[in-house]
């Protein structure tokens, strides 16, 4: 039977790979960036590429739209996601039907790329759209290419520019409000603006966005930086609605750019307008000053140079210093088809009438949609409530009144304004001062209106028309700044809300506030802080929502509170730090914490317990392991000297001291309690509970440690389907299990097995987690290793541990035991590689540290010599390393026992400096001790095993017992071809009788 052709066209060889293609390249103008790099990656390999920006009108159909497609000759390349298909937008089931139907018709002209991981409709099929979502540059080209059936050229086409990949943020990036996943049209102003600044003189690149309030300057600021971001490589929001905020805000740009200034903002500022002139050290820049309507003083502010800048602004005084491009009302077709995205349930004719109503300005449209949207009220009620004032909207501030800022008195005077003209906006800025200052989430009571709100409050839970009013007082009059960040590929609506307050109002308001108000006040927050606890800290994708509620705990009173509910809210943003790996707010809290709670909570009281032992996981996060140590000691004798058993609570606390043993090098200790607590917790809870399959987790470390790997190996990965199944595949602790598995299976010396497996597992890691996450950031060391023991591109893996150990220092400082674990790492690689000075500095910096952090009788500290020794062997001071190396093992020998692979690694290198130095009596015995046992340890084909076996035979060929030495070295080649393969540094060293040698990889557990 013939093989039918794809659907996505002729395949390369049909075609030729000599001749060019045309392609269209479709795009909403969301997607520019990656249309313009889809473009040129074409180009790059032969071919031609057009852009088309592509939004249909809603009113001609959309078969038609496409075969105006098909007029252009070659292919048709759509740019989806889902707002792809929202565009219009079109009635239910349009798009399905033209895909089925039309374009399966003509499917050898079109194909398609797919930029979200969120379901696109299930006829896009025809299409069979290659999803680059997540993926790298350089998978992305491939995957691209494959699509396309096009051949990647051996030399591409370079470009003087070349366009940057789209999921690479620029090099600094500050502040930038959340891209809007719903920002609707504008691309011809957005376009007009891009054209204005590029085609500006040099120095005098800035436009003014000017408009009346509400009109989307801010949101077109954004979307022009998030949208263009690929042009420069920084890209820096300065809010400007504030004098002083604007001027430290521009000043925090010198500490970015890597500026050796001081703290006085006017110093900072000179700084970066001087380094931004001079292009150094970056010359495409973007500044964007919101809000700025004080057209005063521009001069000394307003930075010159080869970058754009961008100002919006209400104050048309502009017109006399920039160039201004005013912002108008929506497009009726903007308007309405942003009305029908967001309330799905609204004709065409009746979004027609609601942009009518408010003149197609689009702030009193967001709130228009989100209200429809929310509510699902039909469109004729909604009107009657706008027209008879029972909602409102928002209108340019009166321009008769300043905003008064110079005095306790002129607060005091707007203060009293409002009480008697908006008495609500005074009870919702009570309440803000009890938040902390900066940004406020206040859309929690509008979430929760099950909190327990004191009557005077309960209408901003109940009454939308009201709280939106008194938010729209305070914002005209720059009490409080809008939000405009929302959660990812969400809008926001009044549940979703956060405005801020700068931290000069919330200290004035405050002291203008009754204590009988605050008390109120903050007992509210208390209760809405703990109705908005997600539950969950270990899930990444509730810690936003925890930093977001992080700051509020103590100015509300919630640390203090004798409220359950509270309290594990509060217990619950400890667990976030430490999951989240902010271990500095994490051990500042713990210590809040124990500091109210001792003085009213008995220490064996249940949430004290709970606050032991995250407090013990931060500790040992940071390297304080004496302390951790310390804290559980105390709080398991409590618990055995208590009348009343606690056999779960105790189990918990064990865990923790059993983790901080294991960090202070007692590792039979530690094995011995996590044998108890995994027997405990699965008669306790249950095999698949949460803190059994921990105890499962930590039991893998212990024995790892202990070098007992093929155990480790099978425990995890045990433990691994069960968190799988239990917990799902993305789960923070599944993915610290995946990695658990791959560092068994690389100490087993199963290294190709150990890099397939850690790769899927990094990149798991960087999607949940973020790349710069400390469990990130050891997945990654984790990767690098498995790289540099399967041998394959160990020339390449230089640059990338340089760029990893800088990553460590900047997250956890040099002195860290993660940081000085890559220390050793990377200095074992530079010796192995010849640069051994380098090396020897940091294996000498590595050491003193780990004797500094753990002290000199640790097994990891001892361990370190064996390092230290091998740099100096490699130096020529063969006495010095053989020294090293005897006290290396004697050392560990003597906690750790003959048989434990560290001990095998450091008898390997010692009888090789006996070797060296004429011993060769002596290297024998040791070598052939030491083979008999990594035999038994770690099996026949470990190569450890196996180096000793090749160390033993250069060992009998210095004592001239060469037949023995043939038959061991001929065997040993054999087993290290078969295992490693022929191609293998290991197995070629072997070959080129180079002496064998073993290092240290440190690593505290």
């Amino acid at each position: 039977m013939a093989e039918q052709r794809r659907s996505g066209g002729e395949s390369a060889a049909d075609r030729g790979t000599a001749a060019p293609e045309h392609f269209l390249v479709v795009f909403p103008g969301y997607h520019r960036s990656w249309a313009a790099w889809i473009a040129q990656c074409l180009e790059r390999h032969g071919h031609r590429a057009t852009q088309q920006r592509w939004d249909p009108p809603r009113e001609v159909p959309l078969e038609d739209s496409f075969s105006d497609l098909l007029l252009s000759s070659g292919r048709v390349l759509l740019v989806l996601n889902d707002w792809f298909f929202e565009l219009g937008p079109r009635p239910p089931g349009e798009w399905n039907d033209v895909l089925r139907g039309f374009v399966a018709a003509h499917a050898d002209r079109f194909a398609a790329v797919n930029l979200t991981n969120r379901p696109l409709l299930p006829a896009t099929a025809v299409l069979e759209p290659a999803s680059l979502w997540g993926l790298s540059e350089e998978a992305a080209e491939e995957r691209l290419l494959s699509r396309l059936g096009l051949e990647r050229r051996r030399t591409p086409r370079q470009f003087s520019t070349r366009a940057r990949y789209p999921e690479t943020r620029c090099e600094i990036w500050g502040e930038v409000p959340r891209r809007n996943p719903r920002f609707t049209g504008r691309d011809d102003l957005l376009t007009d603006l891009h054209q204005r600044l590029a085609d500006a003189e040099r120095g005098a690149s800035v436009c003014t966005l000017l408009g009346m309030s509400g009109i989307g300057k801010t949101q077109l600021a954004a979307e022009y930086a998030h949208r263009f971001s690929p042009d420069y490589d920084v890209v820096w929001w300065v809010n400007s609605d504030d004098r002083n905020i604007q001027r430290d805000r521009l000043g925090e740009l010198a500490v970015e750019l890597g500026l050796p200034i001081g703290s006085e903002p006017g110093e900072r500022i000179r700084a970066v307008r001087d380094a931004l002139r001079r292009g150094e050290p970056y010359a495409r820049w973007l500044l964007v000053f919101d809000g700025w309507d004080d057209s005063e003083g521009i001069n000394a502010l307003l930075p010159q140079g080869s970058g754009h800048v961008l100002v919006t602004s209400r104050n048309r005084a502009w017109s006399e210093h920039t160039d201004v491009l005013e912002v108008p009302a929506f497009l009726r077709a903007e308007s309405t088809g942003y009305l029908m995205r967001r309330a799905s349930h609204i004709t065409a004719d009746q979004a027609d009438e609601v942009a009518v109503e408010f003149g197609d300005v689009p702030l009193p449209l967001v709130q228009a949609a989100s209200w429809l949207g929310e509510s699902g009220m039909e469109v004729p009620e909604y009107l009657r409530m706008v027209r008879e004032r029972k909602l409102t909207t928002v209108d340019e501030p009166a321009t008769g009144d300043g905003f008064p800022q110079s005095s306790m008195t002129s607060w005091s005077i707007l203060l009293n304004r409002l009480r008697r003209s908006q008495p609500q906006a005074i009870d919702v800025l009570s309440l803000c001062t009890s938040f902390a200052p900066g940004r406020i989430p206040l859309g929690l009571i509008r979430a929760y209106p099950q909190a327990e709100l004191p009557e005077e409050l309960r209408w901003m839970a109940t009454d939308l028309p009201a709280w939106t009013r008194a938010l729209d007082t305070l914002v005209n009059y720059s009490v409080l700044t809008r939000e405009t960040r929302g959660p990812a590929g969400a809008e926001m609506g009044p549940h979703q809300e956060s405005v801020h307050m700068h931290r000069l109002v919330h200290d004035i308001v405050s002291k203008l506030t009754s204590e009988d108000s605050r008390v109120i006040h903050r007992k509210a927050v208390r209760s809405l802080l703990a109705e908005a606890d997600p539950g969950n800290p270990l899930d990444s994708r509730n810690w936003p929502r925890y930093a977001e509620l992080l700051p509020h705990l103590e100015p509300s009173g919630a640390l203090g509170s004798s409220r359950a509910r509270v309290q594990e809210a509060v217990l619950n943003c400890l667990r976030y730090c430490f999951r989240s790996g902010e271990y500095t707010s994490g051990l500042k809290l713990a210590q809040q914490i124990r500091d109210h709670w001792s003085r009213t909570m008995q220490p064996l009281a249940a949430p004290m317990l709970a606050l032991t032992s995250q407090e013990s996981n931060i500790l040992r996060a940071t390297g304080r392991f004496r302390d951790a140590y310390e804290l559980d000691r105390a709080a398991l004798e409590r618990l055995r000297d208590a009348e009343r058993p606690n056999e779960l609570a105790e189990l918990t606390i064990k865990g923790t001291l059993a983790s901080s043993l294991q960090n202070l090098g007692r590792y039979e200790e530690a094995h011995g309690l996590q044998r108890e607590i995994l027997d405990g917790t699965n008669r306790l809870l249950g095999p698949d509970e949460v803190p059994t399959l921990i105890a499962r987790h930590n039991l893998g470390v212990g024995l790892r440690l202990l070098g007992r790997y093929a155990e480790a190996y099978e425990l995890d990965l045990e433990t691994l389907t069960w968190r799988e199944n239990v917990l799902r595949a993305r789960h923070i602790n599944t993915l610290n299990s995946g990695s658990a598995v791959t560092h068994d299976l690389r100490l087993l010396g199963r290294y190709r097995d150990a890099l397939a497996r850690q790769e899927p597992v990094v990149r798991l890691h960087v999607q949940v987690l973020g790349p710069l996450h400390p469990q990130t950031l050891q997945a990654r060391v984790q990767l690098t290793l498995c790289r540099r023991r399967e041998g394959g591109r160990t020339q390449d893996i230089g640059p990338s541990m340089a760029s990893l150990l800088e990553q460590l220092v900047q997250l956890h400082g040099r002195e860290h035991h993660h940081t000085l674990s890559f220390l050793t790492n990377y200095g074992n690689y530079l010796r192995e590689h010849g640069d051994l000075s380098q090396a020897r500095d940091l294996i000498a910096e590595a050491e003193g540290g780990y004797r500094a952090l753990v002290g000199p009788a640790h097994p990891v500290a001892t361990g370190m010599l064996s390092n230290t020794g091998l740099v100096m062997q490699a130096a020529g001071e063969r006495a010095e390393a053989m020294s090293m190396f005897e006290s290396a093992l004697a050392g560990l020998t003597a906690t750790l026992g003959p048989d434990h692979p560290w001990v095998l690694g450091c008898a390997l290198n010692a009888a090789s400096a006996r070797n060296f130095n004429g011993r060769i009596s002596d290297a024998v015995e040791l070598s052939r001790d030491t083979l008999r046992r990594a035999r038994h340890s770690l099996g026949e084909e470990h190569p450890l095993t196996l180096s000793c076996q090749v160390a033993l035979s250069a060992d009998l060929r210095a004592a001239r017992e060469q037949e023995e030495a043939g038959k061991l070295e001929e065997d040993g080649l054999l087993s290290l071809t078969r295992t490693l393969g022929a191609q293998h540094p290991h197995t070629i060293s072997a070959r080129q009788r180079t002496r064998p040698y073993w290092d240290f990889e440190a690593y505290l557990g």
